[in-house]
């Protein structure tokens, strides 16, 4: 949606939805980094903190990591969870990154490089604070039918609103088509690209909890309140509709594409 800098759930994005999806997929996108890896690394919409801490945990004590995200909520957050030293919170918009040219050695994305409009720019951008030979990593969602949890989520809460078109929230999965990202990537100036498919097993999940974290931890809940619908009756009808899928406890998958370019 547009409007991430009033997002106010991150506790439940980061408590609720970590554990399921995010943290098992930041481990494995900062574990794709070279070992060794000398000059500064840039992290691009930080979140609350999950791809933060295991970049900071993978890179070398002397190498310097900034951490950036548009949403002022989410940064705090993220500060308060993440106390490792050596690591720098700034707030920053992909698409107008604050940094001089060629600063990076590395550039860093765990599920953000799907939000901004201009998507072309925010490529543009990170090829550009990029020094030569640097490395842009990043991973976003496959298509919503490899995710089954969330087309379970966005079907409960689109048939509340038929017509609706901010409630037809699929534009985490847009980017889901490795032919586009290469030519986005290519038209940015970037070469030598690797796609990776990453699926991870989601088992002995409650339903409620997942759902929870899908509305209460994401900026619907703001679209929602906004209509005056009560949070807890859409968490339900989503909990039922994750029950269904996967049932209770909740079993299924999530998956995701993860780039790799120079």
């Amino acid at each position: 949606m547009a409007a991430p800098t009033d997002f106010t759930g991150p506790q439940f994005y980061d408590e609720l939805m970590g554990p399921v999806q995010f943290g098992p997929f930041a481990a494995d996108l900062a574990g794709r980094l070279p070992p060794g890896l000398h000059g500064k690394v840039l992290e691009i919409a930080c979140g609350t903190g999950l791809v933060t801490r295991e970049l900071r945990q993978r890179l070398l004590p002397s190498v310097d990591l900034v951490a950036t995200d548009l949403s002022a909520p989410m940064l705090e957050y993220a500060r308060q969870q993440v106390t490792a030293a050596g690591i720098a919170w700034r707030q920053a918009d992909a698409q107008d990154l604050p940094f001089s040219d060629a600063e990076f050695a590395a550039v860093v994305s765990g599920f953000g490089l799907m939000f901004p409009p201009d998507r072309g720019k925010a490529f543009a951008e990170a090829r550009r604070v990029l020094a030569p030979g640097g490395l842009l990593l990043f991973n976003v969602w496959d298509r919503i039918e490899e995710n089954p949890h969330a087309l379970a989520n966005a079907q409960a809460v689109e048939a509340r609103f038929p017509g609706d078109p901010d409630m037809k929230f699929r534009t985490p999965y847009e980017l889901h088509d490795p032919a586009l990202l290469r030519s986005l990537l290519a038209q940015a100036g970037f070469r030598e690209i690797v796609i990776d498919r990453r699926r991870i097993a989601i088992t002995g999940a409650d339903p409620r909890r997942i759902a929870t974290g899908q509305i209460r931890g994401t900026p619907r809940a703001a679209l929602l309140a906004q209509r005056g619908v009560p949070l807890d009756a859409v968490i339900d009808d989503v909990a039922r509709a994750l029950a269904r899928q996967g049932g209770d406890p909740y079993h299924g998958h999530a998956q995701a594409l993860v780039v790799l370019a120079r």
